[in-house]
This record gives structure tokens, C-alpha cells and sequence, in this order.
């Protein structure tokens, strides 16, 4: 078949020529040098490239400046007279052929894919598509012919930055794993509602390391704070046309360059280079109070779409380089992301950029650690997952990158995409299959044993309880990894939070704009009986005490435990389960709390005291030995105090279970006693343990009391769908 491809129209070569360097420089992006700046940007299949000064003012002409061909597709030069805050972007000339995936086209200004700082917000417009399109944004023909309309003014552009930092300098905590506790949280809706934060903070980098947040981060016994992507976004063409916007931050606009509406607003007047020193500010302050700063990062796709989307930056540079494509002509993406594309690890210079973001990230603004969001894209050949793939192995040897924490989402939509426990060390995993089971035994099961019928056995509930072995030690050590890569989580950002779910049996998710089609339907929840509020005191007594329940398993199991922000307090999403696009009150944690939430507060502080005060609920290695050995570092019983046996773990009509944990820092341990029947059961306290047993929390406490000291061997009556831990004394 003939090509009906075509060259672009080529625009007047800009007269300026960059300084020829007389070594290619090896450091992508656009760096400060004395007298100006030196540049290196990928486009291997374009014809000239161009970096590109806009001007101050409507009618001040940009300065254009031609760059060098290099090697490996590389172009590059230096540019004298241009100092920190210039703004400027990239103009690449060379073959419009859609059908063999090559988009260049000199009328789109393109984002440096390497630029430390970002200004202006994409203008929803034909102008910034690449392609001819309607003012509905539809494609006019399929074989996108190119607009030689010009984007600029209407696309956000790059700003040249300095790596300096004037406040202080503070050593990570580098918090071990067994003591790590993840608190997942927006930077915005996190402190929006704070009372204690000033008006201007709210909702800002400056507002996350107020003392005021930084107080109740450390009153929980948080080490760690997770935050929802900071890399510069923008919102999806869809979402925009509906009005609303992409607050969770998953479409990423730069890799390097951090949100500027995250900024104060004297931050964002500013300018950029006083957006990032206030992202460096509240890492170097957090660290001072020993938090950890994580960050979720989404280097899967970018904010470009798919192959109808707007052209803003990796799609007009190399489009055939950057994008996953499906099949040999690169005329389809190939789309395991959801998303529209999805980034190609198969290619250098997708890890290189990565990898090259990830280290400045680490370097220069002095972060701790990373969750890759759909990790199992950044490990695929294609179709096909790679535990050895080259990015992950990277990540192993990097020297600077192998001393941060790294945790993967352990998914994505592709082919084969679900590879819980399959990423290789030092990275730690997501664990769905923890949040899933406890979800089971405390919420779906126990509706079903209130209504008299039967759930699951406990043999799922022990293995996630005590550090799920079976995903992340399948090797013997030391190629196994430990507890500590067990992410153990009930809620995150994407789902229910924890008062919905014991609120609602269905999603509401009306106000997305999407019939309520988006989102999950396997919730796993359970109203108690009544959808949504309800000011019936027995059906508010049993949600606090199911919260309670899985707060308790959360934070008590082997593992890493991480936290949804505002699920301390129950805070309500009103039951919608994707609120992605919801920059609202609804999304936001609203800290006016009655009584109740205080006492869930209370509770949550309580148990990670307990946590932190006992060794044996923070394993740094996995179990051994039996109920028959002598000091057995993890042993089961049935409510008679007896071994568990083969039949009793495979009976599904069981429904309690104690844990007794020991570690050699402390040998006379802990009791855990979880009763998920729906009556009272009186359950013999082991023998085999410690002499004296001290209760030190139940779940049916509405607030933490000192409890009892009993010998062991003793019965308790353990109310029904409840749990308990003791204390070991000898």
C-alpha cells in the first residue's frame, strides 16, 4: 500500500546556532553553566531541533536557537545569556508520517521531558493537538494529518532552575523496615481543613510540615509519610470537559519538576524556582521531626493519552521511542496502563529517564523512598513481565537508589499484569491478597455468620497475619525478602475509605460525571444494615467496632503496615470509591470530629505504641518452628488453647484463632485472640506461653483503658466479632 505520509511544511530555521560543545554532554535536560546554559534533549529521527526562549509580553518574538546533532539521537549545545527562570520549550522539525509513528511538527512548543520546573497550565484547545481536530477535539480524518497551528501560549512551558538550596540541611532518618509505618496522604487534602494551619498553608508542601501536621503524624506513631504524586500534572481532556479535575495527580505533565498549584500562593507568584525550594523545605522539615518522605510516582505513561491526545512534549520528541506500541509499523499504542499509553521500558532512554528522575528526586530535593504506581509496566518486554528485567535491576545496583525504600504496585491491566509477591529485592510490594483477606474475615464473612452462614477457613488470615511468607519468602534466605516487603493496607487511595466501608454495600460515584460506572464493584464492604449514614446506635456500635477490628489486624500483623490519611478518624467519601477527580470537600480530611473519631484516634496511637513497645509484632524475619518446639517464635491455637491442627485449619466453621508471637528481644511475646464468630466464645488462653498474660487492648474498647492481668490457661469470654491482645510476662 502507498504511504500517504508527508513532510512537514518546514518553518524558517532560526538564524541562531548554540556554542558546539567539544564533548556531547551526558546530562539530559537543560543545566545553568557560567554565562548560560547547556542543553542535551533526545529526538533521534527529527530533522532539526530547536530551543526556544519566549519572550516577555504578547508581542515580543521568541528566540529560537538551532542545536547540534549528536550521537544516539541526541541533539545539543550550549546557549549563552540565559540565566535561572528563563522560560522555554523545544520545537523539533522533521517526517509527519502517523502511519510509521513519527510526529514531528515545528508548530508544537514541547516541554523539556528532563525540565526541573514547570509554568503555565495546559489550554484545552485544537491548537495543542499536533493534529487536525474539530473544536470538540475529535480527530478530522484517521490519518491525522497534521495543524501547522502554533501551541505556544496555549501549552505550559519549561523553566530553567538552580539546584541550590538555602534552608537547611537535614539527614534522612533512614527508619528501618520493621519500624516503618506508612501514612498514605494528598498534599492538599491533608491540611485543607486543618485547624492550627494558617489559612495561606492550608493545602500546601509549606501547610504537610506545619507543626500542627507534623504533631499529629508523630502523636499517631507515623515514620513515614506516602504522598500522592507531586511530579507536575495535568488534567485528562475528558475530566476538563466536565469540569472537573485530576486531584489524585496520576497523569503526569514532568518527571522532574513538582505541582506548582502544591505551592503557597507567595511561592507560586514567585516563581518556580521558590515552588521547588518549598518542596525542599518541607522534606528537610519533616525530616527534622524523623519523618520519612515517599512519594508515588507514575512513570508507566504520561499526560499525552492516546494517539488522539494532545502533543506536549515525549510524543513530538519520539514518539515511537517513548510510547509502548503494538506491533512492528508504530501506527497503535499498545495500552496496559489504562491510561491511553504506556511508557516503553524496553527502550534506554525510558529507563535512563526513570532512573535519572529517581535519583534526582533523592539527590537534589532529598526524598526517601518511592511507590511506583502499575510497577509491573516498568518490568515488561512487551507483552511479557521480567523480575530481572534492566529497570529493576537498576534499581538493585543503583548506589544511590538501592539505599531508598522502594515499593511497587504490583499490577497493571496488560496481559499477565497481577505479580503480587514476583518483584525481586530491595523492593516492597503492595499486598492486595493482605487486604483482601481481613477485609473477608471481618466484613463479608462475619455478614455472613450474623445471617448464620459459613465464610472461609483461617488458613488464608494466619499467612497474612504473620508476614505472608508464601509471597515474599519463597526462596530460603538470603534471596528471600522479609516481612518488612509486605505492604499491609485495608484502604488506600483508590477504593473505600475505612468508614465507608462498613457504611456501604455499593459505590456512589455520581458526582464523576461517569453514571457511576467507574470504580471497583468487588468492595468487599459491608453497610451493617444500613446504607450509607444511619443514626441508629446499634448499627453505629458495630461499624466503630469493625473499624476497630481491621485497624487492630492492620497494625498488629507482620509486616509493614500503611495507613490511608483520615482513616484514624473515619473520614467519609459519602461512598464514592474513585474520587480520582473530586478536588472537594469530599476528597478533602475534614478534621471537625465528634467524640467518637478522638476515641478511633486514640486507638490507632494506642496500638502502634503497642506495636513499637513489643519486638515481636515488628518481625524482621520470617517465623519459625512449631507449637511443639520449645520456643517457637510463632504458634497457632484453636479457643481451647490447643495446637492448631490439619483438619481445624480446613474447617470453615471455625472462627477464632490465637496468635502467639515471641522474638529473641523479647521471649515472653504476645497473644494475639481474634474471635470473628457472630457470638461470644469463651477461648482458653494458651499455657504454652507466658506465665501472666496482660490485656493491653480490645477491640471492643470504644477508647484504650488498662486492661487485666490473668494466668495463662485461663478463660475468657471473648465478645463475638472481636479481638484481642495480651502482653506476655513471665
Amino acid at each position: 500500500m502507498t504511504s500517504t505520509a508527508s513532510r512537514t511544511d518546514p518553518v524558517t530555521p532560526a538564524e541562531e546556532l548554540a556554542f558546539r560543545d567539544q564533548v556531547q554532554p551526558t546530562a539530559f535536560g537543560v543545566h545553568l553553566t557560567p554565562g548560560g546554559v547547556r542543553v542535551l534533549v533526545h529526538a533521534p529521527h527529527a530533522d532539526r531541533v530547536e530551543i526556544c526562549f519566549p519572550g516577555a509580553g504578547a508581542d515580543s518574538t521568541e528566540r529560537r536557537v538551532r542545536l547540534h546533532r549528536g550521537r544516539w539521537g541526541r541533539w545539543f549545545g550550549t546557549v549563552p545569556g540565559i540565566g535561572a527562570g528563563q522560560a522555554y520549550g523545544f520545537r523539533v522539525n522533521g517526517p509527519w508520517e502517523p502511519a510509521r509513528g513519527l510526529l514531528h511538527i515545528p508548530h508544537q512548543l514541547l516541554l523539556d521531558p528532563y525540565t526541573r520546573a514547570v509554568q503555565g497550565e495546559v489550554d484545552l484547545r485544537p491548537e495543542i493537538y499536533g493534529h487536525r481536530v474539530d473544536e470538540d477535539l475529535i480527530s478530522v480524518d484517521r490519518r491525522r494529518t497534521a495543524d501547522d497551528r502554533d501551541s505556544a501560549g496555549h501549552v505550559p512551558v519549561s523553566v530553567v532552575v538552580t539546584d541550590r538550596f538555602d534552608g537547611p540541611v537535614v539527614d534522612h532518618p533512614r527508619v528501618p523496615w520493621r519500624d516503618t509505618v506508612i501514612y498514605e496522604a494528598h498534599v492538599r487534602g491533608l491540611t485543607q481543613r486543618l485547624p492550627g494551619v494558617p489559612a495561606e498553608l492550608r493545602g500546601t508542601y509549606a501547610g504537610l510540615a506545619h507543626p500542627t501536621t507534623v504533631a499529629h503524624l508523630k502523636d499517631l506513631g507515623i515514620t513515614a509519610v506516602e504522598l500522592l504524586p507531586i511530579h507536575a500534572k495535568t488534567s485528562e481532556p475528558a475530566l476538563t470537559q466536565r469540569g472537573l479535575t485530576n486531584y489524585w495527580g496520576y497523569n503526569t505533565l514532568a518527571f522532574f519538576a513538582p505541582e506548582p498549584s502544591y505551592a503557597t500562593t507567595a511561592a507560586q507568584q514567585a516563581g518556580p524556582q521558590a515552588v521547588l525550594d518549598e518542596v525542599k523545605g518541607m522534606v528537610a522539615l519533616l525530616h527534622e521531626a524523623g519523618l520519612e518522605v515517599l512519594l508515588d510516582v507514575v512513570y508507566n505513561h504520561t499526560c499525552e493519552g492516546g494517539l488522539d491526545g494532545p502533543m506536549l512534549s515525549w510524543r513530538g520528541l519520539d514518539n515511537r521511542g517513548y510510547y509502548l506500541h503494538r506491533g512492528g509499523r508504530h501506527s497503535e499504542y499498545e495500552d496496559v496502563t489504562g491510561t491511553g499509553n504506556s511508557l516503553d521500558f524496553r527502550n534506554r532512554p525510558v529507563v535512563a529517564m526513570a532512573l535519572d528522575s529517581l535519583r534526582y528526586w533523592t539527590q537534589v530535593v532529598g526524598v526517601d523512598g518511592f511507590r511506583f504506581d502499575l510497577a509491573t509496566t516498568l518490568a515488561r518486554r512487551g507483552h511479557t513481565f521480567d523480575p530481572d528485567h534492566p529497570f529493576l535491576v537498576a534499581l538493585s545496583t543503583d548506589p544511590v537508589l538501592a539505599r531508598v525504600k522502594l515499593i511497587a504496585e504490583p499490577w497493571d491491566v496488560g496481559p499477565g499484569g497481577w505479580r503480587t509477591g514476583q518483584f525481586p529485592a530491595p523492593l516492597a510490594e503492595w499486598n492486595d491478597r493482605f487486604r483482601d483477606t481481613l477485609r473477608r474475615f471481618w466484613i463479608t464473612d462475619a455478614a455472613t455468620a450474623t445471617s448464620g452462614g459459613v465464610g472461609h477457613d483461617l488458613r488464608e488470615l494466619a499467612t497474612r497475619l504473620s508476614g505472608s511468607a508464601d509471597l515474599f519468602s519463597p526462596r530460603p534466605a538470603p534471596e528471600g525478602r522479609g516481612p518488612g516487603a509486605s505492604i499491609n493496607y485495608i484502604t488506600a487511595h483508590d477504593g473505600f475509605t475505612l468508614a465507608d466501608l462498613v457504611s456501604y454495600d455499593h459505590k456512589r460515584n455520581e458526582a464523576n460525571g461517569e453514571d457511576n460506572r467507574d470504580g471497583t464493584d468487588n468492595n468487599l464492604s459491608w453497610n451493617h444494615g444500613v446504607e450509607g449514614a444511619s443514626d441508629d446506635p446499634e448499627v453505629l456500635a458495630h461499624r466503630r467496632r469493625t473499624m476497630r477490628n481491621l485497624l487492630g489486624s492492620l497494625l498488629l500483623a507482620g509486616g509493614t503496615p500503611m495507613l490511608t490519611a483520615g482513616d484514624e478518624i473515619a473520614r467519609s467519601q459519602q461512598g464514592n470509591n474513585n474520587a480520582y477527580c473530586q478536588d472537594t470537600p469530599l476528597s478533602w480530611v475534614d478534621w471537625d470530629v465528634e467524640d467518637w473519631q478522638q476515641d478511633l484516634t486514640a486507638t490507632v496511637a494506642h496500638l502502634l505504641r503497642l506495636r513499637a513497645a513489643i519486638p515481636a509484632l515488628r518481625p524482621d524475619r520470617f517465623h519459625h518452628g512449631e507449637a511443639t518446639d520449645v520456643h517457637p517464635t510463632l504458634a497457632w491455637y484453636d479457643e481451647h488453647g490447643a495446637a492448631m491442627t490439619h483438619h481445624r485449619w480446613h474447617d470453615p466453621h471455625r472462627r477464632v484463632l490465637q496468635m502467639y508471637l515471641r522474638d529473641e528481644r523479647d521471649p515472653a511475646g504476645a497473644l494475639v485472640v481474634l474471635n470473628g464468630a457472630a457470638n461470644g466464645v469463651g477461648v482458653t488462653l494458651t499455657p504454652d506461653g507466658a506465665a501472666d498474660l496482660e490485656l493491653v487492648w480490645d477491640s471492643c474498647w470504644e477508647r484504650p483503658v488498662a486492661g487485666e492481668s490473668v494466668p495463662a490457661g485461663s478463660t475468657v469470654e471473648v465478645p463475638e466479632l472481636s479481638m484481642r491482645l495480651y502482653r506476655g510476662h513471665r
